[in-house]
């Protein structure tokens, strides 16, 4: 069994409207273009039927993905409890390294973009700031190093 799977309203609404795309244009687009393939006699020499089949079998794939995905989404708030002052999911938070501050909002894994500042709250980064508060000191341990952070803001 899967665990909650964190996703923005956008991100959601994305999801849904690519299962609907899925659903009613491309599986039956490809589903055409098999029946064509058929039309032109020997299988196993038709690369177009051998394609149509590749890509048939990745969009239902991608079906099931999705389905999954959406069964055990929970969405995350975009109101930030202003009596809860501590890192949760959907939270954007200031820290500082060393001399360097950066800027993260906390995502469901789904969503994570860790080159724009969006980390997964599955991952060690993600992990070790949730339920923090401003002026916590966190360190984190990666495979690569451990790394200190003080947060600075959480908005």
């Amino acid at each position: 069994m899967q665990g909650p799977k964190y996703v923005s309203a956008q991100r959601l609404q994305e999801l849904k409207n690519e299962l609907q795309e899925l659903k009613t244009v491309t599986i039956r687009k490809i589903a055409q273009q098999i029946d064509d393939a058929k039309q032109n006699g020997d299988l196993s020499e038709n690369a177009e039927y051998s394609d149509a089949k590749e890509r048939m079998a990745f969009a239902h794939g991608r079906v099931l993905e999705i389905e999954t995905l959406l069964s055990n989404a929970v969405l995350i708030e975009d109101a930030v409890n202003k009596e809860d002052s501590t890192v949760h999911i959907g939270s954007t938070i200031i820290v500082k390294t060393g001399d360097e501050q950066r800027t993260y909002t906390i995502v469901g894994s789904n969503e994570a973009e860790p080159s724009n500042g969006k980390i997964s709250n599955e991952s060690p980064l993600g992990e070790a700031f949730l339920g923090r508060s401003v002026g916590d000191d966190v360190e984190v341990v990666t495979p690569i190093k451990k790394t200190l952070y003080k947060i600075l803001e959480i908005k």
